[in-house]
């Protein structure tokens, strides 16, 4: 395969992933782990995560869904406490990779979003809009869902990456930390890797680019 453009995710990609802070979250909420992971994951084309990353409802909306979703399941979380969750540190090493990644290829970014930035005026939102900040001027071309009106792992989201960057999908390589996300790409005919950490990530992306990356923490 010929690499002619590399796609990002940006959560969990660029910064360390949000299930980290879900999982300490559920620990000092007395909360079985993985719950909010639990509530995402059912109806996940229509619920409130899926809506408001869609746009479809407000903040105000989300955290009344979210909480209805998850006392369904027999633990009530006000959605307003998730969002600031969202936010994770900066992975340099991974900004490095983009970087290099530039200098031989387009590079775009998928990213399901909210029009909110998960919870104004929060420290972890602040530090999520210094990161995206830093990151997204470096793309040649970014898709939100929250502007977008459709969001991964909808095959169409995927299509539309692949217009804006004027390349074919086998001629891709797709980043992003959620199987779920890395398949359709796949079924497309990018190269998907699915991002577990950073050394893992930039030893397939080496191996789909033939490019070198910085393998080990910067002192």
């Amino acid at each position: 395969m010929t690499v002619e453009a590399v796609i990002w995710d940006f959560g969990g990609v660029f910064t360390t992933s949000p299930f980290e802070a879900f999982n300490r979250y559920e620990a000092e909420k007395g909360l079985p782990k993985d719950l909010i992971r639990r509530v995402n994951a059912t109806n996940p084309d229509t619920n409130a995560w899926a809506q408001f990353e869609r746009n479809e409802i407000d903040a105000r909306g989300f955290d009344d869904l979210f909480l209805a979703e998850s006392t369904a399941l027999g633990h009530p979380v006000p959605g307003r406490e998730v969002l600031p969750l969202l936010s994770g540190q900066l992975r340099p090493r991974m900004v490095a990779a983009l970087k290099t990644c530039k200098q031989h290829f387009k590079v775009g970014c998928i990213t399901n979003n909210v029009v909110s930035e998960h919870s104004p005026g929060q420290d972890g939102a602040q530090r999520m809009a210094g990161a995206m900040g830093q990151v997204m001027p470096l793309f040649d071309a970014i898709i939100e869902s929250s502007k977008a009106g459709v969001r991964k792992p909808d095959p169409k989201i995927y299509q539309m990456m692949c217009e804006l960057l004027d390349v074919r999908a086998e001629a891709c390589v797709y980043l992003d930390d959620l199987g779920i996300n890395c398949k359709p790409a796949a079924q497309l005919g990018m190269r998907a890797i699915k991002v577990s950490d950073v050394d893992q990530t930039l030893a397939e992306l080496s191996a789909a680019t033939g490019l070198a990356f910085e393998m080990e923490p910067s002192a």
